[in-house]
């Protein structure tokens, strides 16, 4: 049990890694500045295409050697593939499903926010967001996060 936790300790200092899936420039520029000012260590990679978010989770093509995210921020209506097929991958993927996903949108529409809540998404923000409920979402699940790399389940 012991080198299981040396090996978790080792992890504890390295930044969040944060998969931003949204193709509105405003709208990332604004989720951005609330990671930002979140201020925890972080590493974000911003992704403007459906098919490129999924080759990106599921490491194939040109992201082959993506790093796993610890969160994923999600915008439901994308080019390529939609947000709403792309949530579902991940909750239907044994190696993803327990990924924290964020959806951003636009979208008013009760049953985006129904569906996403069967498919246990951490948080659903409707855009323009306000951003210091944003923030203190982003805070909680990175103490979340950041307890979980600390204590490994049973522990």
């Amino acid at each position: 049990m012991t080198g299981e936790l040396e090996g978790r300790a080792e992890t504890v200092g390295r930044p969040m890694e944060i998969l931003l899936v949204e193709d509105s420039l405003p709208a990332a520029r604004l989720t951005m500045a609330a990671v930002k000012k979140g201020s925890f260590q972080h590493r974000l990679t911003w992704l403007t295409d459906g098919r490129e978010a999924l080759e990106f989770l599921q490491r194939t093509g040109k992201f082959s050697h993506a790093p796993r995210p610890d969160l994923v921020l999600l915008d439901l209506g994308l080019p390529g593939v939609d947000g709403r097929d792309i949530l579902g991958t991940i909750r239907g993927d044994d190696g993803l499903a327990g990924l924290p996903v964020v959806v951003l949108t636009a979208s008013t529409d009760e049953e985006d926010r129904h569906r996403s809540e069967q498919l246990r998404v951490e948080g659903y923000v409707t855009k323009p967001f306000p951003f210091e409920e944003f923030l203190a979402l982003l805070q909680r699940l990175n103490r979340f996060w950041h307890e979980d790399m600390i204590l490994p389940a049973g522990v």
